[in-house]
């Protein structure tokens, strides 16, 4: 597993990506917005709408609240037209970054995001400058406790997955984004909850960071993803588990 899954697993199960549900439901709100008005407002005509519609669920979003969202983006209520905009650039050590962004104020946010990245000796970046280092997948972390790995490993593999790996004390579960749905659905069919299952952006290699460097990393991540405006965050930073749990202690 990558550093920055290993970060976002540890954390869940730490619970500090509960304590930031508030945020998870802005981020969610915006997502759901933007794709209803790119896609349509019927979750069964619009795959992103869906998924999105999907994650609000699992996190307890109330209904009206997904219903409103889906209406601000549909233009049946009056809401903020948000902007999809991607950052790239480096962090401490030279490790790559993505920052998936929705914004009001595109101005504002890039000043803030590059700000953001110097205070903890990173740098942004031009377009494509890191984006070609990732490929984007379907991605899923399942812990091994009370599973059975022939079980779920066939029924990934026959759901569309391109991999299925062994890392430790749970599986990893990879597929394209056209099988993604069917795939989550497949591991849902066996009563399994991944702990983590989205469409992300996978690096092809990752940079060891270590003391300093993976401690000024560690801090980066959490600014960027506290950030209003910042939907997604993708690294190819490894930094050891333990230095991962002593910077959630």
């Amino acid at each position: 597993m990558s550093g920055h899954s290993k970060w976002h697993t540890i954390k869940h199960k730490k619970g500090a990506l509960d304590a930031k549900r508030g945020k998870l439901f802005t981020r969610l709100i915006k997502e759901m917005t933007v794709a209803a008005r790119n896609g349509g407002g019927d979750v069964n005509m619009n795959p992103r709408l869906r998924t999105v519609v999907a994650e609000a669920k699992a996190a307890n979003m109330p209904a009206e609240n997904i219903k409103r969202a889906i209406q601000r983006g549909t233009g049946e209520l009056p809401g903020v037209t948000y902007e999809e905009i991607n950052y790239e650039g480096y962090g401490p050590g030279g490790a790559a970054i993505i920052i998936e962004t929705m914004t009001d104020n595109k101005n504002r946010t890039v000043g803030e995001i590059r700000h953001m990245l110097a205070k903890f000796n990173g740098n942004l970046g031009a377009e494509n400058s890191v984006a070609w280092m990732f490929s984007k997948k379907g991605y899923m972390v399942v812990e091994k406790a009370g599973v059975d790995e022939e079980k779920l490993m066939e029924a990934v593999l026959e759901a569309g997955a391109e991999d299925f790996r062994d890392d430790g004390d749970s599986f990893e579960v990879i597929s394209d984004t056209a099988s993604f749905e069917a795939v989550k659905e497949a591991v849902k069919a066996l009563n399994i909850e991944p702990v983590t299952a989205k469409v992300s952006m996978l690096p092809q290699n990752y940079v060891k960071l270590e003391g300093k460097d993976a401690s000024r990393m560690l801090k980066l991540m959490e600014a960027v993803e506290d950030h209003d405006d910042v939907q997604n965050v993708w690294s190819n930073f490894d930094i050891d588990e333990k230095e991962i749990e002593a910077s959630l202690a």
